[in-house]
């Protein structure tokens, strides 16, 4: 059993995709980040950046006390590695999931993530913020565009932990850009979107979560964006 510490952000949807895919039996226990859930001495004990998704296995391959895991890459990795799944068996295979994995958790990510924040979330808008970030994300759509040129999806045929990192930052219709400019890109969306895990998982989010998007509140934006080193204790 698998406890999945978890908020409707892409960081969340993509271990909801893999628990979904996997079957593995899991259990969500949310962490309403709005309201400050992530700074719990509890959650802190097993996600030291205040902040989700994280997991803890209470049946770790080979036995012995429950192993927790926090930061969504490290946790697909695990994921894959206790399964057995959605990471090719030969070596050039993994080099290259784990090449895009880093890919999406350093760049798409970080970067799709700034752009909606000056987008959408800064109560002053910022030109130059917005527009370095749009171009950015442009810049990322384009290089996974051009990567699934003959491929069905990151890594080739197979469907990886690759593929679930990244889709979950390129759904939001937030970002600026127009899917009609990338045309592989969209093609891959759609295959993904078309999977039944994809949509049990996304189900799960409005189960958890199932109020329309709203502003944030003054105290939402504190708790958000107005973290220091105060909040590290």
């Amino acid at each position: 059993m698998i406890d999945l510490y978890y908020w409707t952000t892409p960081n969340g949807h993509k271990i909801t995709m893999f628990l979904e895919e996997s079957g593995l039996e899991y259990g969500i226990k949310p962490v309403n980040i709005g309201k400050g859930d992530q700074f719990d001495p509890a959650f802190l004990k097993i996600s030291p950046n205040n902040r989700i998704p994280a997991i803890v296995d209470h049946a770790p391959a080979g036995g012995g006390k429950p192993i927790s895991v926090f930061e969504s890459g490290a946790i697909l990795l695990y994921l894959a590695g206790k399964t057995g799944q959605f990471i090719p068996k030969d070596l050039r295979g993994q080099v290259e999931t784990l090449e895009w994995l880093m890919w999406q958790m350093g760049g798409l990510g970080p970067m799709a993530g700034q752009n909606h924040h000056f987008a959408h979330y800064a109560p002053e808008k910022l030109p130059y913020a917005i527009d370095r970030y749009v171009k950015e994300t442009s810049r990322l759509y384009g290089v996974l565009n051009k990567r699934l040129t003959s491929r069905d999806f990151i890594v080739g045929k197979q469907y990886t932990i690759a593929d679930m990192a990244a889709y979950p930052w390129v759904i939001p219709d937030r970002q600026g850009q127009d899917i009609d400019d990338f045309p592989n890109l969209k093609r891959w969306l759609a295959a993904i979107r078309a999977r039944a895990a994809t949509a049990r998982a996304y189900a799960r989010a409005k189960e958890i979560n199932p109020l329309p998007r709203k502003p944030h509140t003054d105290e939402e934006r504190k708790i958000l964006f107005g973290q220091d080193k105060s909040v590290v204790r």
